[in-house]
């Protein structure tokens, strides 16, 4: 389906995201947005693992 999707929008849109603003079609923009979620959620849980791991360390 998301293959369909980016066929389908291939006409360039404006996006404007805090201070950055570009031209991109809809599909680009998603995916990259969702490579950068994907790879904000696996700092975070790397980042919280590693806090549980120190604490149950301390504890035993």
């Amino acid at each position: 389906m998301l293959i369909v999707f980016m066929l389908q929008n291939t006409r360039s849109v404006e996006v404007t995201f805090l201070w950055m603003q570009g031209i991109l079609p809809p599909a680009l923009t998603l995916l990259i947005v969702g490579v950068g979620v994907a790879i904000l959620a696996v700092v975070l849980g790397a980042a919280r693992i590693t806090q549980l791991r120190r604490l149950s360390r301390q504890r035993h």
